[in-house]
């Protein structure tokens, strides 16, 4: 029997049991933008449409509030069905605990291994040979958002690389715009700080420590730029006052800001606004520096249930999320690149394009959650907020400190 005819097989199996007996799962997450809930939108839809009931459980914040939420609903015995979670490290110790449900059966019927691309998104939600979350999309820090306005208004072309950037400030602050939309928050901080490396030090660099945990490259001359870079952007950032990254993104989007160093997500933003990519704004992914994309993103995973609908159930939404329609439908309004690689993306606006142009060369990176623990990300980004938030910690002290956790990192 074909794979494709016995993913069709199971795919109705499911379907008709579902039918017969209609089911109603929790799913949690922390999409609550304008954007993201568009998103999202799209999964309840598409689960609601099999006759069965998405209830949405929606956690307000980042993931870094969510999180802790959602591990503590599981840990407790009070477990939603279906939760959003990057795949990666983040879920290894609810596995190893034997709380998350085995999903490899479905994506064998499914191909999954056939189907995901970058192939590293499935190793990601695989422990010990089995596969325990669905991936449902691309993201990548990699992208800085430009406002065509604001640059218009300061009397200067829109930047094409981090320096034209860096040099435009003056322009920017002169024209009453904050050159660098930035919200107060470690994540953001922690995220920014990324892609500036990258497109600083070179993606052998950034591999280097985050990879392979080397703190004499954190320490060394590479880095050093990549701090002095960051000094930089914390100083064209001075001024932005906003707390949450779709804050800051909505200064680009009304031209109170020339840009923002954010992952694509924040392209659900832009489309919710009705602006165009190419028209209102611009997009540089590695800055303009170095097109590359590190390929984190979303999963779903399903906690145990004891009610064999319910796992029936949940397989059955797992399979829904990485089909055809919905990895379009999804992507398209997430801004994020689907996990399939044998979808017609035409839809996609030029930044897409741009991003998927970047995946099919391969020149791609694995995200931070997939390298480093949930214990050194949080000191990474404990560091970065303590950075930010004012001018006296020098490049050097931050640097020091940085490579301090990363000689320490598991």
């Amino acid at each position: 029997m074909s794979k494709v005819l016995k993913s069709l097989l199971v795919g109705t199996a499911l379907t008709c049991a579902s039918a017969a007996s209609a089911i109603e799962l929790e799913v949690t997450h922390w999409w609550t933008s304008g954007g993201e809930a568009a998103a999202v939108t799209e999964l309840a839809k598409a689960w609601d449409a099999t006759g069965n009931t998405w209830l949405d459980g929606a956690i307000a914040g980042s993931g870094g509030v969510a999180r802790p939420i959602i591990i503590s609903r599981i840990l407790g015995g009070d477990p939603m069905a279906a939760t959003q979670l990057n795949h990666g490290r983040q879920a290894e110790e609810l596995i190893e605990a034997g709380l998350m449900l085995d999903l490899t059966d479905i994506a064998e019927a499914g191909g999954w291994k056939d189907i995901v691309k970058p192939s590293g998104l499935l190793d990601a939600c695989t422990l010990d040979g089995k596969i325990y979350c669905v991936p449902i999309n691309i993201h990548s820090w990699q992208w800085l958002w430009l406002s065509n306005q604001a640059f218009a208004d300061a009397g200067v072309d829109t930047p094409t690389n981090w320096e034209e950037f860096a040099a435009s400030a003056d322009a920017l602050r002169a024209a009453g715009k904050v050159p660098l939309a930035m919200g107060a928050q470690g994540w953001q901080q922690s995220g920014a700080f990324g892609v500036i490396a990258v497109a600083i030090a070179g993606s052998d660099a950034w591999r280097a420590v985050n990879v392979d945990k080397n703190a004499e490259v954190a320490a060394g001359p590479e880095y050093s730029k990549v701090f002095e870079a960051a000094v930089a952007a914390r100083d064209m950032a001075k001024d932005g006052n906003v707390q949450d990254w779709n804050q800051a993104t909505n200064m680009v989007i009304t031209g109170a800001a020339g840009g923002q160093i954010m992952g694509d997500w924040a392209q659900g933003e832009f489309q919710v606004a009705g602006q165009t990519a190419g028209a209102e704004y611009e997009c540089l992914p590695g800055l303009g520096n170095n097109a590359v994309l590190d390929t984190s993103g979303d999963a779903f995973y399903f906690p145990l249930n004891s009610d064999p609908e319910i796992t029936a159930a949940q397989k059955e939404l797992a399979a829904l999320m990485i089909s055809p329609e919905v990895q379009v439908a999804f992507n398209l309004k997430k801004g994020s690149l689907p996990v399939r690689g044998d979808i017609d993306m035409a839809a996609a606006n030029n930044c897409m394009q741009k991003g998927l142009d970047i995946l099919a060369s391969g020149n791609i990176l694995p995200s931070g959650d997939m390298n480093l623990s949930a214990d050194t990300s949080t000191q990474i980004e404990d560091l970065m907020l303590e950075f930010w938030s004012g001018d006296t910690m020098s490049a050097a002290d931050a640097q020091a400190r940085y490579a301090e956790i990363i000689g320490s990192a598991d």
